[in-house]
């Protein structure tokens, strides 16, 4: 596993990492982008440019905690440029820190860098041939051994200030303690895992894992007493990290006009200087290249609470400060001599597939680009030009539908599909469910079509109530329909199916960039239905907030979109519903007050279809006839015993659940009448709860009865004798199979029950 680690359900495909990380480390799969760790030399930039944290560096604090836990006490270095970070701080209350948390010593990692001085001046009085570039960054180390290895030869062959005061202090102790640098690198964790730097550290954490672990052990450091650093003291290491740090720590003598010495720093000098020497455009004896801008202090861990120029002056401070104490362990041993700092580089380029011209063409033309002039080059998609994205398609770090233009086009061409297909939709929605009609003759439902008609004209606020399924959004239509505005259009929507977030988008419309996922302006249902109708269904559930702002459109006639400053006038007539206690919501709190009296100007109240039963038989014939065309069959009613059973039912969800019952009973019915068998299994119970006794008596309902038994009472005796064959019974019985099913069915038998 790499040290940098998406989070694929962070990932939005901003393509930001694409864009920014220069050597292309980034593949991009259907749903997330990944860093392809053999590519990756650890500049951190994905991490810096993904405003959604899908990239974020790989956490080895538990690591640490481990290795302190161990019986062998781990030594902990700071970085150079740990003052820029811990700028509250003194440097002795963070050793103090550092030893609160169990590390048995603590050393500036500015010592490494005194330690490779002699190293490097040595190197650098051999006169090679060819320009000699620094290795103590690794990302730049990273950046040639993977992309430019025409530049192997000239890398200097030493180990990073890291690595050296690393080996130095094991070389120095009997016990061999793990050791634990803490910087502000990410490629740091790279370089302590290669086969040539192994061993001289253990573990490399950030100082943001650090302020964690001193967080979690809840050490406020500004506290802390000061403690000695051990270990030797630094003389001009402490200013490596900083810009032109490395040639003052390292004797390298420079002047601005000397094109033999050459400092850069940052990403965009040190590609250019990279691309100059692999080139041959400048031949200068020494360049020392650090990627980050700034040099260390300007690392992916860095503090950016600070300017560059405060953090430089921080580290200088550190330099010039004399009351930082050191003190010598006792236990080292002196008479030996420096451990090896050289380091060999090997070849880690992997050399890419490149397409045919007839590939790449197949590649352009997927994503609309037939002719030069259709390459736009935008850079959206992260790379800089077209061709550059075709290549890293078919290499398969990319995909076509990178390319927004391509995007865009293909959207705007599915919004111009699914706007002919939700308008032949709502035609059809129209045809069938749209009809304004409310069926009954029962004395309530009657007093409701009087109330509709009277408020229907006027352009009075309604609220209706009733528990679910009673039909409140027909009868939002119906007052609708009897109004002066039933030729504009009437918008309905469902506040329970929306977050609180969303419903307030859709209602109020938003502007682009209000918030993630706003890539455009978008119009709100109250503004869609200027002049019209809009129907809030459910308004009981929405939150306070949106409850304040439906007052404020009740109240002014003023919307107001997500993320704009402008209100805009609309003319729009309210009919809420709701099956919750409002009054109960005022005094409990979760209601408006002020709200509930803007909405309750009228009311409607539905009466509940078990208090509505004289109307059964009419809503009944409704809903078969509904059905028959939904499910393609003749239906030419419904059994006295089916209607007997529902009639004793508590319908508890209303006419949609009636509705809904019929359709499955149209489904289940073999012949032309929906029968008590095609119900669900309460209606049949309800029935032998409760008997017909208005038609118990009559020759036709005896009749039945008797045949019904007689049948029953043949088909188990050919079940037995098949021994719960179906099909065999139904052979000895002279039937087809099918009659045989459906007499099981209508008898309540199962063939499984007769198996001896």
């Amino acid at each position: 596993m790499g040290q940098i680690i998406t989070v694929k359900e962070n990932c939005r495909k901003c393509y930001a990492c694409v864009r920014n990380c220069p050597v292309k480390a980034i593949r991009v799969h259907r749903n997330y982008a990944e860093v392809i760790n053999n590519r990756c030399i650890g500049c951190g930039n994905c991490i810096k440019s993904c405003s959604q944290k899908a990239k974020v560096i790989a956490d080895h604090v538990e690591d640490c905690r481990q290795l302190l836990a161990g019986d062998n006490p781990p030594i902990a270095i700071l970085g150079c440029s740990h003052p820029a970070f811990f700028h509250d701080l003194r440097s002795g209350q963070l050793v103090t820190g550092l030893r609160r948390l169990g590390f048995a010593e603590v050393h500036e990692g500015a010592a490494g860098v005194d330690l490779l001085r002699e190293s490097y001046r040595n190197t650098l009085e051999k006169n090679q041939p060819y320009p000699l570039i620094t290795t103590h960054c690794p990302a730049i180390v990273d950046l040639i051994e993977r992309h430019y290895p025409q530049l192997l030869k000239n890398l200097i062959g030493l180990v990073s200030p890291m690595v050296a005061i690393g080996r130095f202090i094991k070389s120095r102790t009997t016990t061999n303690p793990p050791i634990i640098y803490i910087s502000s690198c990410i490629a740091g964790k790279f370089e302590i895992t290669a086969e040539q730097t192994e061993g001289a550290i253990d573990c490399v954490i950030s100082y943001q894992e650090l302020s964690k672990m001193f967080k979690d052990r809840k050490l406020d450091l500004n506290r802390l007493g000061e403690t000695a650093f051990d270990g030797v003291q630094p003389q001009r290491g402490r200013l490596f990290a900083i810009s032109g740090g490395p040639f003052k720590s390292f004797d390298i003598a420079s002047e601005i006009i000397s094109q033999d010495y050459v400092e850069t720093e940052g990403e965009e000098n040190a590609m250019e200087v990279i691309k100059d020497l692999a080139a041959g455009r400048i031949s200068p004896k020494v360049v020392d290249i650090r990627f980050c801008n700034g040099g260390c202090i300007g690392g992916p861990g860095k503090n950016n609470r600070l300017t560059t120029f405060s953090k430089r002056n921080l580290i200088i401070e550190q330099h010039l400060n004399e009351n930082v104490y050191y003190r010598t362990k006792s236990n080292y041993l002196t008479d030996i001599p420096l451990p090896r700092f050289t380091k060999s580089f090997a070849n880690k380029h992997e050399r890419p597939k490149t397409p045919s011209s007839e590939r790449l063409r197949q590649i352009l033309q997927a994503t609309n680009k037939y002719e030069t002039k259709d390459e736009l080059n935008c850079g959206a998609c992260g790379y800089t030009t077209c061709r550059e994205h075709a290549v890293a398609v078919y290499r398969e770090l990319a995909d076509g539908n990178m390319c927004l233009p391509y995007s865009l086009k293909r959207l705007e061409e599915d919004h111009t599909k699914l706007t002919q297909k939700y308008e032949l939709a709502q035609h059809a929605l129209k045809q069938e469910f749209g009809e304004t009609v409310i069926i009954g003759k029962d004395q309530r439902t009657r007093e409701v079509i009087k109330l509709i008609h009277q408020v229907g004209p006027t352009p009075t606020t309604v609220l209706i109530r009733g528990e679910s399924g009673t039909g409140k959004e027909l009868t939002a239509r119906a007052i609708h329909a009897q109004s002066q505005r039933s030729d504009k259009p009437l918008v309905s929507v469902n506040c329970t199916t929306l977050t609180d977030s969303l419903l307030e988008s859709e209602l109020f419309g938003h502007k682009k960039g209000s918030f993630t996922g706003a890539i455009a302006e978008k119009r709100g249902l109250f503004e869609a239905a200027d002049g019209g109708t809009i129907f809030l269904d459910e308004v009981g559930d929405i939150t306070p907030k949106l409850q304040a702002k439906l007052l404020r459109v009740l109240d002014s006639g003023e919307i107001r979109p997500v993320g704009g400053t402008a209100s805009a006038k609309v003319d729009v007539r309210l009919i809420a519903a709701t099956n919750r206690n409002l009054e109960q919501g005022v005094t409990e709190g979760w209601f408006r007050e002020d709200l509930f009296y803007r909405l309750n100007v009228f009311t409607i109240t539905m009466p509940p279809l078990r208090n509505r039963l004289e109307s059964l038989d009419e809503l009944l014939l409704t809903f078969i006839a509904k059905a028959s065309t939904r499910v393609n069959k003749t239906l030419l009613g419904i059994e006295d015993r089916a209607v007997h059973a529902m009639r004793q039912y508590h319908w508890p969800g209303n006419i949609r659940e009636l509705q809904n019952i019929i359709e499955r009973a149209a489904v289940l019915t073999h012949d032309e009448v929906v029968r008590l068998e095609n119900l669900p299994v309460i209606f049949a119970e309800l029935v032998l709860q409760t008997p017909d006794e208005t038609n118990q008596d009559n020759l036709r309902s005896q009749r039945q009865q008797h045949v019904n038994q007689v049948e029953k009472n043949l088909i188990t005796r050919y079940l037995r004798e098949a021994d719960g064959n179906v099909s065999a019974a139904a052979r000895v019985a002279g039937i087809p199979r099918r009659t045989f099913y459906r007499m099981l069915n209508r008898s309540g038998l199962n063939g499984a029950s007769f198996k001896s």
